[in-house]
């Protein structure tokens, strides 16, 4: 029998008999291809990354979380559509408990802050911005774009520029109740509608889920650099909440965001510190402020210097100084306030303690009345208060 014969067609010219090394090249290939073609780096890729190995030895994360599991936690949604590869999952449950966590730890340790500076705090806390500063902390990197071939140890996203700064300041963490009291649609929008319908930032959930959009009303692909860190971040602590458990998971909230220094007192904004002073005063059932002059220096010089006191009674609630006696009363009565609305109990307990075992028996925290609702039948009325003292000067 020819060798034609092993053919189709005897006039075909015959195929070239390929070495053992072609044949690995040409399979090294197709492979090469097929990992090029996947949207996000194979599972098997983990085990070989040493920059994820790293990364995990550098957090000292929990045995129990795999590599596998943090090669995840690295793929945001934009990258890999596939929910079985991606880390959207993991950020949703990672996020509800990086909220509860941090909720309860401020309200528990400051029972009398405002409900606007709680949404503060806690945007400082765990906010977009804060877990995009830890993922740098962290020493992750950013993928330049996100694909099969990229080594695992990358934040992998498809990029987007930044959002403008417009939106930024729309949509940002400040938390204001509208001065006309009024809305576009006929409804007032305050701060207790930020408790119920906004996120835990105090942004309303649908501003909060509007996408953005190009000059031409498209909406733009991918995520910022921020979106995507903070769902790492996120994603990372549902993980080890659901490989390590619970315990793992507080401990890792305490070690990375519970211990960071938050200075609470930069983050109140009184617009009428005497009158709200009053207020609290008086439902709390103290006698009325008095200011009164404690010392001042070079009254008739061009640096005077006046230290005034706020008084309830014989009881100093505060002290402030300032080049002007009004300064100096405005601050008094904003170290006063500051004073009552930072407190903070000896021992604080949170709720989610007793879910440990030999948590003990649970002793109810303190429960603030709230804070003061001090309402204007007008902004023009609002502004009239700007010059009002509400105190009584004793020198």
């Amino acid at each position: 029998m020819s060798s034609s014969s092993a053919y189709s067609h005897p006039d075909d010219p015959p195929l070239p008999m390929l070495t053992t090394k072609q044949k690995i090249e040409q399979r090294g290939a197709q492979k090469h291809a097929a990992i090029l073609a996947l949207p996000s780096p194979p599972v098997s890729a983990a085990r070989k990354s040493a920059r994820l190995a790293a990364l995990h030895a550098r957090l000292a994360l929990p045995q129990k979380l795999p590599l596998e599991t943090l090669a995840r936690c690295l793929v945001d949604a934009s990258a890999d559509s596939n929910p079985k590869f991606n880390n959207a999952s993991l950020a949703t449950l990672g996020g509800d408990l990086l909220s509860y966590y941090t909720s309860e730890f401020i309200v528990a340790k400051y029972p009398r802050l405002p409900l606007a500076v709680v949404f503060a705090a806690m945007y400082a806390y765990c906010g977009p911005k804060a877990l995009q500063a830890i993922t740098r902390e962290w020493g992750v990197e950013l993928a330049a774009h996100p694909g099969g071939e990229v080594d695992p140890g990358y934040l992998q996203f498809e990029r987007r520029p930044a959002e403008p700064k417009d939106i930024e300041l729309k949509f940002g963490p400040e938390v204001q109740t509208n001065i006309k009291g009024e809305h576009p649609e006929g409804w007032r929008q305050g701060i207790s509608m930020r408790a119920v319908y906004s996120d835990p930032f105090g942004r309303l959930t649908e501003q909060e889920g509007q996408k953005a959009e190009d000059s031409e009303g498209n909406p733009l692909k991918g995520v910022t650099a921020e979106t995507a860190s903070t769902n790492f971040v996120r994603a990372l602590l549902g993980a080890i909440y659901l490989h390590a458990g619970r315990t793992t998971a507080k401990k890792f909230f305490r070690d990375h965001f519970r211990s960071r220094q938050l200075n609470m007192s930069s983050l109140f904004q009184f617009r009428f510190p005497a009158k709200d002073l009053n207020k609290l005063c008086a439902r709390e059932g103290f006698q009325s402020p008095v200011a009164r002059i404690i010392a001042e220096t070079g009254r008739k010089s061009r640096h005077p210097v006046f230290i005034v006191g706020v008084f309830s009674g014989n009881d100093k609630l505060g002290e402030g100084a300032g080049s002007s006696l009004s300064e100096a009363r405005i601050r008094a009565a904003v170290a006063a306030l500051k004073g009552w609305y930072l407190y903070s109990p000896l021992e604080v307990r949170v709720p989610s303690e007793m879910e440990e075992e030999g948590s003990g028996v649970w002793e109810g925290i303190m429960v603030d009345g709230g804070m003061l609702l001090l309402e204007h039948q007008s902004e023009q009325m609002s502004m009239r208060c700007i010059g009002c003292s509400g105190f009584v000067y004793i020198s």
